[in-house]
């Protein structure tokens, strides 16, 4: 447990933060923002933490009652069976209390960008990329998030070559970081006549979408061409050079943007990707060595690591990174019940930090 010194550092910098709040000179300026933030943020930690001393509290007052051999017998009874069942709440208590405290990851609160690919498999791996990419904007509306379409690049039989979104709103990265791999599919296609089961797969990138003050690019780092965009088949949707290709020299990234009829739009949907993108790979190589046994527990987020398969003849969806499994596929995929495997993802992550913690 956390010792009483950092309880009491914590609740006088929560003092502090609430008188400043309070003084007229901060309001209106960036200052103000700042702390109203922190105090926000801060606020659950604190609630925890006197609902914690009113709880050890009362189990102190308690136990001055079961010692007290000279007082009545029925009170002391009572007093007894009441002290076991608080006692028995500290340890959920003080977990919930270490949690609260772990270091927050800065990405948490951003809303992301969505990207998934077909992977091997054909025309069913490209089926399957449309199957998660629906998936993932049915569960944006389960949470009332905006999910808007940025790319799609169609396979011409109902699936998805490549598909990309904007998903924002509260605790979006947070929810969906732990999607990024490997997602493999088993089940018989529409087109197999003899009942064979088929395995193909797609990939899913979540990256925290990145403000231009998080990331500086330079234009003398960019080469950007431009060409006309193409549709399904390779056939002309376009009568003008307006779809752009973005390359990031220094690091050889690539974007290509074209759903827009105009250049300038593809552009700058393309530096949101690319910036997101570039984001992320210094988020992961800052993270790297600290979060080592992290990412051995619940994975890198690289795209070549096999997460999850969806195993429709016995309708299970199985998280190889927990060794998670549920027989809801179909709910799964309808994103009501993808909140499940969330949920698990996230307590695997913060128990192996409380490890990490204690280590």
């Amino acid at each position: 447990m956390i010792s009483d010194s950092q309880i009491k550092k914590i609740l006088g910098h929560h003092a502090d933060l609430e008188s400043s709040l309070a003084d007229p000179a901060l309001a209106g300026t960036d200052k103000f923002v700042q702390v109203s933030k922190e105090y926000s943020e801060m606020g659950p930690v604190v609630e925890e933490i006197l609902v914690w001393k009113k709880l050890t509290h009362e189990i102190a007052d308690l136990a001055e009652i079961i010692a007290d051999k000279d007082g009545d017998a029925e009170m002391r009874a009572m007093a007894e069976e009441e002290f076991k069942e608080l006692n028995e709440s500290i340890p959920a208590r003080e977990l919930a209390l270490k949690v609260l405290l772990l270091p927050k990851d800065e990405a948490d609160e951003r809303n992301a960008i969505l990207e998934v690919r077909a992977g091997t498999g054909g025309d069913e791996a490209g089926l399957f990329a449309g199957d998660l990419f629906r998936m993932y904007q049915r569960y944006a509306d389960f949470h009332d998030w905006k999910f808007e379409i940025m790319h799609l690049s169609e396979t011409g039989v109902g699936g998805y070559k490549e598909a990309q979104a904007t998903i924002s709103g509260k605790n979006v990265f947070a929810r969906l970081k732990f999607e990024s791999g490997v997602h493999r599919v088993q089940r018989v296609p529409t087109t197999e006549s003899s009942g064979r089961i088929h395995t193909s797969a797609a990939t899913v990138a979540v990256l925290p979408e990145a403000e231009e003050v998080d990331i500086q690019i330079e234009e003398k780092d960019l080469r950007v061409d431009v060409f006309r965009a193409s549709g399904p088949g390779g056939q002309s949707v376009n009568t003008t050079d307006s779809a752009v290709r973005i390359t990031h020299i220094p690091t050889g990234l690539v974007v290509s943007q074209q759903d827009e009829k105009s250049q300038h739009k593809n552009r700058a949907k393309g530096m949101k990707v690319l910036r997101a993108r570039l984001y992320e790979r210094e988020r992961q190589e800052r993270d790297a060595e600290r979060s080592a046994q992290r990412r051995d527990q619940i994975g890198t987020g690289d795209r070549s690591e096999r997460i999850r398969t969806y195993n429709f003849p016995q309708n299970r969806v199985t998280d190889h990174r927990i060794n998670l499994t549920s027989h809801k596929l179909e709910r799964i995929l309808a994103g009501e019940a993808l909140d499940e495997v969330v949920d698990a993802l996230v307590e695997a992550d913060q128990a192996t930090r409380l490890a990490q913690v204690g280590d």
